[in-house]
């Protein structure tokens, strides 16, 4: 593979990001479910690559010829299959860069409803997911157990999570993993976005939102996905002059030094463990932790050292922002279409079983326990966790949009206080990426009474401690 096939292959991605634009700007069904471009994009690339359209041309032409693999090249696959598992450090080691880190007391004041709801959804998917391997999947399909962390993996942790495990279901000894995760995701960003917007009418005709009342006056604009004129705004701010440093070069060399902290970090541990631990009892851990939860960590780490010694404000969010973005669309796109049909194929009915119990489960958390554990505004704040819960962050940030268009509620604060302590556990986080290992050494048992301990701490906190709360109010 050369360099010119390599760069080839990112050029390539150019072009279905541009394509997915399009056919959000012009089909109406993807404008009303609000589907981002890089979804749309991953699919037609996958359409037109060698598991739809490569399969059909075999039917016609000889196996060597060009269109067996589509108009996507072998080389390209294989440039796109590395990609998520590079683009989601970039993520992770972006999520606090630039970010200023509230009192504590406001983060438990404004957040801690919503993070006994999350924390009481995200733990109940390993339950879920463990109790289908115990009782199903491992007996009747003899799938690894490691299968039970799979809906936690790819709902909350979505497409970028799942391809950051990819090398860890692969040293495990189930590669087919990271396929029915990927799989798993692209479902749960789906059923977010429409079972998201289908709450969302149920909860206007029923009065249970405070700030919208009709969910149909979105201007046809927003459903294209094109920002209205009046409301457009600067990406980001040019904190340092450019005949200095570009400020897209410097923020985006802060982000490699975040992954390159956390990167020593995970090469310290994994040094540490092995004249340790492993040394011991001969059974090693901390090789088959993924580096972007760590990439996350270096992040924090420079934040807090800029925070005490940048005197100039030379970090700006909305840069960092556009980075992250940038890379999440890439993921997506290149997670999505280099997707394999066959391995979901395969596993088909306990595909259909994992997506449809993490959906069942993530409805009923939602219906019954947001309105007892969030004290006021609970739908349009329990909206952008149940949204997470099932396609990450972007689906839960889109559906507390749609109900709060001009943030009128504490949703959007309320949401970002959760998530400084949310993030670096699940939905992405150490637990998510310890899980996966912790169950295939200690087995789906113990796994599943760590993950029922953990929801009752979540639930009962909520019900009787920030529940209270809303007795209160109601009183």
């Amino acid at each position: 593979m050369t360099p010119s096939e390599i760069g080839f292959a990112i050029l390539y991605l150019g072009v279905f990001l541009l394509l997915g634009k399009i056919i959000r700007v012009k089909v109406k069904v993807l404008q009303n479910l609000f589907l981002p471009s890089s979804i749309i994009g991953g699919f037609i690339a996958l359409l037109l690559g060698p598991q739809v359209l490569g399969k059909l041309m075999n039917l016609f032409v000889p196996d060597d010829h060009f269109l067996t693999s589509g108009i996507m090249t072998e080389t390209i696959v294989n440039v796109w299959a590395e990609l998520p598992g590079l683009m989601i450090n970039v993520v992770f080691a972006s999520l606090f860069l630039g970010a200023v880190i509230p009192k504590l007391e406001q983060i438990w004041k404004y957040g801690g409803p919503q993070l006994a709801f999350g924390w009481a959804i995200g733990w109940g998917q390993y339950v879920i997911g463990l109790l289908l391997v115990i009782f199903i999947l491992t007996p009747f399909f003899d799938i690894p157990p490691i299968a039970g962390a799979l809906i936690e993996v790819a709902f909350e942790g979505g497409h970028g999570t799942a391809a950051g495990m990819a090398s860890t279901f692969e040293e495990l000894g189930f590669a087919e993993a990271f396929d029915l995760a990927i799989g798993l995701a692209t479902v749960g960003v789906l059923s977010g976005v429409i079972f998201g917007i289908i709450l969302i009418n149920w909860a206007v005709r029923r009065n249970h939102t405070k700030v919208i009342e009709d969910v149909e006056d979105f201007s046809d604009l927003r459903k294209r996905g094109v920002m209205e004129y009046q409301n457009r705004e600067p990406a980001a701010q040019m904190t340092t002059r450019p005949e200095s440093i570009e400020p897209l070069s410097f923020h985006l060399a802060l982000v490699m030094i975040a992954i390159l902290i956390g990167w020593l970090i995970l090469q310290g541990l994994i040094a540490l463990e092995a004249v340790t631990i492993a040394n011991w009892t001969g059974s090693s851990f901390m090789e088959y932790i993924p580096l972007f939860p760590v990439a996350m960590l270096g992040g924090i780490i420079l934040q807090v050292f800029f925070s005490k010694k940048d005197k100039y404000n030379l970090v700006d969010r909305r840069m960092i922002n556009r980075i992250q973005g940038l890379a999440l669309d890439i993921l997506i796109l290149a997670a999505i279409g280099t997707v394999s049909l066959d391995v979901i194929g395969e596993y088909l009915v306990p595909f259909l079983l994992l997506a449809i119990t993490g959906i069942a489960w993530n409805l009923f958390g939602f219906i019954y326990l947001a309105p007892r554990i969030i004290p006021e505004y609970w739908f349009e704040r329990g909206i952008g966790d149940f949204g997470q819960s099932m396609g990450v962050t972007a689906t839960g940030l889109l559906l507390m949009r749609v109900v709060d268009p001009d943030n009128e509620s504490p949703a959007f604060e309320a949401f970002g206080y959760k998530q400084l302590v949310y993030e670096p556990f699940l939905g992405g986080g150490f637990v998510t990426a310890l899980s996966v290992p912790f169950i295939a050494q200690f087995g789906a048992v113990p796994g599943l009474i760590l993950a029922a301990a953990m929801v009752a701490v979540g639930i009962t906190s909520g019900l009787f401690y920030f529940g209270k709360e809303k007795h209160k109010k109601a009183a």
